[in-house]
C-alpha cells in the first residue's frame, strides 16, 4: 500500500473510532440543532454526550421540559427514551406534539409512573380543535426504565399512528367525512417530566414519594422528520406539507400493512389496559371514529 493509501486508511480508522466511541447513529444530530430547553434550570435539564443525549429531572421544586424550535404540519416524529426507575408513582414523562393557543391539536405519549415493581402504563391521546378525552392505555411488554426504546408518531393527512420500537400501538384515521375532527394545526414537538400525582397513578390516589427524587429520564434521537410551518400563507403551507415529496405522506403510510395490522391487533388483545371507545360510563353512545379506527383496512 502506498503512502496515500495508508493515509486514507488511517483517516478511516480515526473516523470509525469516533463513531464507535460516541455511539452516534447515522442521521443523528445534536440536541440544539432542533430543540431548546423551555423550562427547568440546569439542575433539572441538561444536555450530555456532546449534545447526543438530554436529561430531565423532577423533584419537589421543579420538573423540566424541552421543545422544538420549529412548528410542523406533518411528519414522522421520534424520540428514544429511558424512563426514571424505581418508585415513580405520580411521575409523568411525556413526548407529544401540540399546537399553540386555545382549541389545540395535540398528539400525546404519556408514561404514567408507578410503585416499584408495578408496570408503567403508556397512555396515548389525540386532541383535535380542543377536543381530547380519547385516552388509550397499554401495559408495555418491557421495562421502559431499563434501557432506551424508540417511540414514534406518524402524522399525515390520512393517518395518525403511534409506534413503540416499530410496533403500532394506536391508530387514528382521518374521519372528517363522518364529522370527526382531525388534527391539522401546526404543532411543536415537546418532551417533559412533571408532577401528575393528582391523576396519573391509581386515579390520583397514589402520590409522589419525594424521598425517592430526583426522578430522572434520559432522551436521545434529536433529528426531526417533519415538514416545518412555512412563512407563506397557511393554505399553501398545508398543501406543501401534505405533498408526496415527503416520504411519510406517500400512499404506503396511509394505512398499516399486513404485518403491522397483526402486530397492532396483538397489542390490543394482550396489552391494552384501557380504551375510551369501550368506556360506556363515559360514552353511552360509542364515538363515531371508534368503529372505523379499531381495524385498519389494507
Amino acid at each position: 500500500m502506498n503512502y496515500y493509501g495508508l493515509r486514507f486508511f488511517a483517516v478511516l480508522l480515526v473516523l470509525f473510532g469516533v463513531v464507535m466511541i460516541s455511539g452516534v447513529e447515522s442521521g443523528d444530530v445534536a440536541f440544539d440543532t432542533n430543540y431548546n430547553v423551555v423550562w427547568g434550570d440546569y439542575k433539572h435539564a441538561s444536555v450530555l454526550k456532546h449534545g447526543r443525549q438530554a436529561r430531565l429531572s423532577l423533584d419537589a421544586q421543579s420538573g423540566a421540559g424541552f421543545g422544538s424550535k420549529l412548528q410542523y404540519e406533518s411528519g414522522f416524529f421520534n424520540m428514544r427514551i429511558k424512563l426514571a426507575n424505581k418508585n415513580t408513582a405520580g411521575v409523568v414523562t411525556a413526548f407529544y406534539l401540540a399546537s399553540s393557543g386555545n382549541s389545540q391539536d395535540e398528539l400525546d405519549f404519556e408514561f404514567l409512573g408507578n410503585k416499584e415493581g408495578k408496570p408503567i402504563i403508556l397512555q396515548t391521546n389525540v386532541f383535535a380543535n380542543g377536543k381530547g378525552d380519547r385516552e388509550q392505555r397499554v401495559l408495555l411488554w418491557f421495562d421502559p426504565s431499563a434501557d432506551f426504546h424508540t417511540y414514534k408518531i406518524l402524522w399525515n393527512h390520512r393517518l395518525i399512528a403511534f409506534y413503540v420500537d416499530g410496533i403500532p400501538i394506536r391508530v387514528f384515521k382521518n374521519n372528517t367525512k363522518i364529522g370527526v375532527k382531525y388534527p391539522t394545526k401546526a404543532m411543536e414537538v415537546h418532551v417533559s417530566i412533571f408532577n401528575g400525582d393528582d391523576w396519573a397513578t391509581d386515579g390520583g390516589q397514589t402520590k409522589i414519594n419525594w424521598t425517592s427524587s430526583p426522578f430522572t429520564a434520559r432522551f436521545q434521537g434529536f433529528n426531526v422528520d417533519g415538514c416545518p410551518l412555512s412563512q407563506v400563507s397557511s393554505t399553501n403551507s398545508r398543501n406543501n406539507c401534505y405533498a408526496s415529496k415527503y416520504w411519510w405522506n406517500k400512499r404506503k403510510y396511509w394505512n398499516l400493512d399486513r404485518n403491522q395490522i397483526k402486530e397492532y391487533q396483538n397489542v390490543r388483545e394482550k396489552y391494552m389496559n384501557y380504551d375510551y371507545c369501550t368506556d360506556k360510563a363515559r360514552y353511552p353512545v360509542t364515538p363515531p371514529e371508534c368503529a372505523s379506527n379499531q381495524y385498519i383496512t389494507i
